[in-house]
């Protein structure tokens, strides 16, 4: 899998999964665009990828701002002369009961996690398609796309919205070389590893919690060029943890 000169963008990529996806295309010598709106987290995450020998830049950008999302894939174009890959991995989460969530709350996580989905795939697109190889989309989701917990409503929504949307997308944007994949996460520790209880390692298959780098290389997978015969798929990454009957005995 050759990335070398590839212009990647990542949204989210301050911090926790977008960092790790970030750094590992640094590491394979990918042009690596990170796009967050915690301009700190992401300078500190472009100086790691060039003390790795790597090449980034940092574009501040509010995902829930379409202005935003054109400007960065003016910004990425400008800089690398192409756009090969976007990884769309912004977002955040809400558990507040259904009786309580405001009007207000609900929007913003839409938009945030599943509007700005939409609109970042709409923007790079209309780069990629100018590409003799086309390009790869792959949009974070979640294992709460299929299954809840109590008042994760809004979170479920824009989850479930992204896989769906994702294979509405591969089916658009077919014509124009372009796949558009999903990953569902589960449990991706992102802070303290170390900390972790047996018990949390032994409910996965996998006997581990999962790291950021899992769904990096994850990210690397569905965005090769000679994996292009895969698209419009969700791809579960979680350690077997959705398939594990939950009886004890």
């Amino acid at each position: 899998m050759d990335f070398l000169n590839k212009t990647v963008i990542v949204t989210g990529a301050g911090n926790g999964i977008g960092k790790g996806v970030a750094l590992l295309y640094g590491e394979k010598g990918a042009n690596v665009v990170l796009a967050d709106i915690d301009e700190k987290a992401g300078l500190e995450t472009v100086t790691m990828i060039k003390e790795q020998g790597g090449e980034a830049t940092f574009v501040k950008t509010d995902v829930r701002q379409e202005k935003d999302l054109v400007r960065l894939m003016e910004i990425a174009n400008e800089t690398y002369g192409q756009i090969n890959i976007l990884i769309n991995n912004a977002g955040k989460s809400l558990f507040k009961s259904p009786y309580k969530i405001s009007i207000e709350e609900w929007d913003d996580i839409i938009n945030t996690n599943l509007r700005s989905v939409f609109l970042g795939s709409r923007e790079a697109a209309k780069y990629m398609r100018h590409n003799k190889e086309g390009g790869s989309i792959v949009n974070i989701a979640s294992t709460r796309a299929i299954m809840s917990e109590p008042n994760s409503e809004s979170y479920a929504a824009t989850k479930g919205g992204i896989v769906a949307l994702t294979h509405a997308l591969a089916a658009s944007l077919s014509e124009d070389q372009i796949t558009v994949n999903a990953i569902s996460p589960g449990w991706i520790e992102t802070r303290d590893y170390e900390s972790l209880r047996k018990i949390d390692h032994e409910q996965h298959l996998s006997k581990r919690v999962g790291k950021p780098e899992d769904i990096a290389r994850a990210c690397l997978y569905l965005t090769a060029k000679e994996n292009n015969f895969v698209t419009g798929i969700n791809l579960v990454v979680d350690g077997g943890m959705t398939r594990k009957m939950i009886y004890e005995e």
